[in-house]
């Protein structure tokens, strides 16, 4: 288990959270540039090495009734990856007005071996491509990005 001051200084380490200190020498992280009214996301993080990461629509963690989930007994790379993936959920809009702005725009999505897959929308459909090929066809922004971050893939 990492102790608290590790546990700090990996979350400082992301200079688009904003520290704030709360009761009890626990500290709050916020990102300000949220597209959702959630600003939190690393709450209660306490000098006994307790704390939640905001995980309500990132795959793969058990959240509680707030959407956090417990990061207690995460591993450096554990906790880290759970903030990237918080900071990416709290910066995608699902909102069809964002998504109209960003019509035809191609995102670029990568992975820990360096492949790197397109999202594009296209005929109101959002499609993903390995290169040429049609990876995969999905009716919103959220599902599509849902589905590359299943497979391990990071926005560039």
């Amino acid at each position: 288990m990492l102790t608290f001051e590790e546990k700090l200084a990996i979350i400082e380490s992301f200079p688009e959270l904003q520290r704030k200190n709360v009761s009890l020498g626990r500290i709050n992280f916020h990102f300000e540039e949220s597209v959702s009214d959630k600003k939190n996301v690393v709450y209660h993080l306490h000098p006994n090495g307790n704390g939640f990461v905001y995980a309500e629509y990132v795959h793969g963690y058990k959240t509680n009734d707030k959407g956090m989930v417990n990061i207690r007994d995460f591993s450096a790379e554990e906790l880290r990856t759970v903030i990237q993936k918080s900071i990416l959920s709290l910066s995608q809009s699902t909102t069809d007005e964002v998504v109209s702005v960003a019509q035809n725009e191609e995102e670029q999505w990568i992975n820990e071996e360096n492949h790197t897959l397109i999202l594009v929308e296209e005929d109101d459909m959002w499609n993903v491509y390995a290169g040429l090929n049609l990876d995969g066809t999905f009716n919103s922004y959220r599902e599509a990005a849902q589905y590359l971050d299943e497979e391990g893939f990071t926005r560039k």
